[in-house]
């Protein structure tokens, strides 16, 4: 895993993203402290998955020990609202 500045990811964009297409990961500094980090799409993918699951999990457990649901009009509903 490499680091680099903001500015060296600016100059060599296409370097970096060929290195992330080919499965490195890499930490994007921002005056020295990390910000942000390219990563190949099978990773984000791969976290996408896993969030996926452990929530379907999660609710399989609840509904197992019979705890209310809620629809997806009253989720995003309540999502809605919240941003308000």
């Amino acid at each position: 895993m490499s680091e680099i500045s903001t500015r060296e990811l600016r100059t060599n964009l296409a370097k970096y993203l060929d290195a992330a297409e080919a499965g490195e990961q890499v930490i994007i500094l921002r005056d020295g402290t990390p910000a942000a980090a390219l990563v190949p799409l099978s990773v984000v993918e791969a976290v996408d998955d896993a969030e996926d699951e452990m929530l379907a999990r999660e609710t399989a457990a609840r509904l197992a020990a019979g705890e209310k649901t809620s629809s997806m009009a009253e989720v995003l509903a309540d999502i809605f609202e919240a941003r308000k």
